[in-house]
Parts: structure tokens; C-alpha cells; sequence
């Protein structure tokens, strides 16, 4: 409860005071990002899906896909509410790398037999409010005061949550590869690694943090 409340605050001090920093010029911000962005991965479930998974790759499609849906949902806010095109133009990469992702993975989970996240719904052990077993998800206080957030309060508050949000995917990857089995498993965890890496680079120079 106090490290969510901590959060908060930080955010919002971060909000009030981070300064952003918004090239006039963003042509090579956005050249060098979208490098980072194509994490997407075209692999689509074959008959050898069901073959050779573990435990792991179950729970890792299954915590990525609420995880994946709540950063489109923080995505979907930036077209209205964001001042910066920088931020839209990130916003609208997010979305394109991995709304691809969640079918990708709903697929291999229903070949495997094994339950898909509704939309909306929340894994067993992974309350939308809770740190536990969903590294950097947002809670609902959170959600919220993004959804009241606009202009360049919004692209702070926006950039902010979602290096967070960054940083716990990269984790939930970073357990895919050392302990998966699933040999397209493990490389859409090595592409979101290497994709929400570059992008967090991205968001913190957006944020002045160089």
C-alpha cells in the first residue's frame, strides 16, 4: 500500500515539475525509436504449438496479455489528450507492436488448452490494482488519474507511468528467456526486451532525464 501510494506521489511531483523536453525538430527521435518499436512478432500458432512448453510459457502469455492491454488502453488516451506529437506518434507505435502481440499469444494459449485473459479481467493472483505477479501495472487510481490528465500534464504523466510500465514487461520478458521453453515465446520476450528498452530511452529524454 505505501509503495503504491509513493508511486502516486511521485508521479505526480514528476507531473508538476518534470519539464519536457520536446525537440522543435524530431525527425531523429523518431528514426531511432522506431528501431526499438517493431518488438511485434508475426509468428502465428502452427500445429507444433502445442509442442514443447513449459509452465513458464503459459504464465508469461497470460500475465503479457492484461500487461499488453493495459498499455493499449494508456496508448488509446494519448490521441486525445496529449499536446505533444512525439508522444502520439509513441503512443500509436505501442499500440501497433502489440495489439498484434496479445493475438499472438491468445493463440498459443488456446492451442495449448490452457485459459486466455478475458479483456478487462484479471489472472488469478494478478489483481489490476496489484504489484504482485504484474510488474508495472498501473492501479486503478492510476488509470484514473490519467483519464483526467490532458495536455502537457498528460504527455508527463503518460511518459512516465509507462517507463514504469516498460520497466515491469522487460522483467516479466527478461523471466520468459532464462527459465521458457517455447522457442517463440522466448523470442517475442527477447523483442520486447530489445523494444521497450529503446523506447524507455525514448521517453526519458522526452522527459529531460537525458
Amino acid at each position: 500500500m505505501s509503495t503504491t501510494r509513493t508511486r502516486r506521489a511521485a508521479l505526480m511531483a514528476a507531473t508538476v515539475t518534470a519539464t519536457l523536453v520536446l525537440a522543435a525538430c524530431g525527425g531523429n527521435d523518431s528514426d531511432d525509436a522506431s528501431h526499438g518499436s517493431s518488438h511485434g512478432t508475426s509468428s502465428s500458432p502452427s500445429a507444433d504449438t502445442a509442442a514443447a512448453h513449459n509452465a513458464q510459457d503459459v504464465s508469461f502469455a497470460q500475465g503479457m496479455i492484461p500487461h499488453h492491454r493495459q498499455a493499449l488502453e494508456m496508448a488509446e488516451l494519448a490521441a486525445d489528450r496529449a499536446s505533444s506529437a512525439q508522444v502520439k506518434d509513441l503512443a500509436a507505435r505501442i499500440e501497433k507492436a502489440q495489439d498484434p502481440e496479445i493475438k499472438t499469444m491468445s493463440g498459443w494459449l488456446k492451442s495449448w488448452g490452457e485459459e486466455v485473459p478475458e479483456a478487462g479481467a484479471s489472472m488469478p493472483g494478478m489483481d489490476h490494482g496489484s504489484q504482485s505477479g504484474m510488474p508495472g501495472m498501473m492501479d486503478d487510481g492510476d488509470m484514473e488519474e490519467l483519464g483526467k490528465a490532458s495536455g502537457k500534464g498528460f504527455d508527463t504523466m503518460f511518459l512516465t507511468m509507462m517507463v514504469e510500465h516498460h520497466e515491469g514487461a522487460i522483467d516479466m520478458a527478461e523471466t520468459e528467456k532464462a527459465k521458457g521453453r517455447y522457442a517463440a515465446a522466448t523470442a517475442m520476450a527477447d523483442d520486447i526486451i530489445t523494444g521497450q528498452t529503446a523506447e524507455i530511452t525514448e521517453m526519458n529524454k522526452l522527459l529531460g532525464k537525458s
